[in-house]
């Protein structure tokens, strides 16, 4: 697949998972290659044989889940014939119960869809094997707690559990004492491991009311290039899509707040590239995989260092260059310091 070396995370967690099985805390932002790093074991504990579903991912978004539904496919199309069904809601759920009628090997699901599925009885758990939690703060985070409760309770034919994780907050740790192995292995990637060094960051010095001609002129600047503005809010998202529709940029606009099926026709004009930037929050950012973006644009700062990684990780990917630019306020030098600092990255100020 052209993956050359492997992540840090993917060199820990790799050798673990395939010696033996064992439970496994990793702590891990979004973008550290986290997918092979549980995926390729994955698949190899798997028997192609036996048509019953022996993995379960649970992922918090139904982005995520397409996302890492779409990795494992690509993997498995090396290795021994395998089934995927990747089961989330926002899909129709008449439609994926007819799909568990085929023989299936994995299922990645979230939690509240697999809650809906296992009412139904339209699949059953009991030869699930290996149980794969990602990005488990996320899901705490949406409510899940409950749901989540609920499945670790009926696994319990499970041999493993696998948990990724950015943070381990204390509803995590919880979860851990009371559902995973106490000598289960921590594995733990920092923050300056995961920053693609093929970014190149830059800042603007831009007033609140500045910045919509600031992405204006930089778009005007790079006539051919393709990317996403970031934004802290739906409404703000809203008025930057507006206002750079206005003046004449192919651009639309992709939050929480929409239906599924808005963002599932945004998400294929931008992958068609009929639309050339497309406007988002964090909420909804996480699963964007698009190929060939050349630039991030921050209209504001994340509230966490990890968004920064995170969302500037939409650009540069499969070994090409990109560029991430902060637009900030004056007052926040001292953010751009910290984070130059945290993530060992170095901001050069655009004029």
């Amino acid at each position: 697949m052209g993956i050359l070396s492997p992540t840090p995370i993917q060199t820990q967690a790799i050798p673990l998972l395939m010696e033996k099985e064992t439970d496994l805390v990793a702590q891990a932002q979004t973008g550290t290659g986290k997918t092979a790093a549980f995926g390729l074991p994955l698949l190899a504990k798997i028997d192609p044989s036996v048509p019953r579903i022996q993995g379960l991912v649970i992922a918090p978004t139904r982005e995520l889940a397409k996302q890492i539904g779409k990795q494992l496919f690509r993997f498995t199309k090396y290795s021994a014939r395998m089934f995927v069904e990747v089961l989330a809601g926002g899909d129709k759920i008449d439609r994926q119960v007819e799909a568990l009628q085929r023989p299936t090997h994995i299922i990645v699901v979230t939690p509240g869809r697999l809650i809906d599925l296992l009412k139904r009885k339209a699949l059953t758990l009991d030869h699930v094997r290996h149980l794969v939690l990602d990005e488990a703060d996320e899901m705490l985070s949406m409510g899940f707690r409950k749901e989540l409760q609920e499945i670790l309770r009926l696994l319990t034919q499970r041999r493993t559990t696998w948990l990724f994780s950015a943070t381990i907050p204390e509803g995590i740790a919880q979860l851990i004492r009371e559902h995973m192995s106490a000598q289960a292995p921590h594995v733990k990637i920092d923050r300056r491991q995961i920053v693609n060094r093929k970014i190149e960051h830059q800042c603007l010095i831009a007033t609140r009311d500045e910045k919509i001609e600031r992405i204006d002129e930089f778009l005007h600047q790079h006539p051919t290039d393709r990317g996403l503005v970031f934004c802290r809010t739906r409404e703000i998202a809203n008025k930057v899509s507006q206002q750079l529709r206005e003046r004449g940029h192919a651009v639309d606009v992709i939050h929480g707040d929409l239906m599924q099926t808005e963002r599932d026709k945004v998400m294929r004009g931008f992958k068609k590239e009929r639309i050339r930037v497309l406007i988002t929050t964090d909420v909804s950012a996480r699963g964007i995989d698009v190929p060939d973006l050349s630039f991030v644009i921050h209209h504001q700062l994340p509230d966490q260092l990890d968004f920064y990684t995170h969302r500037s990780g939409r650009t540069a990917r499969a070994g090409k260059t990109g560029l991430s630019l902060a637009l900030i306020d004056p007052r926040e030098r001292n953010k751009i310091r910290e984070m130059e600092q945290t993530l060992s990255i170095q901001f050069r100020e655009r004029r």
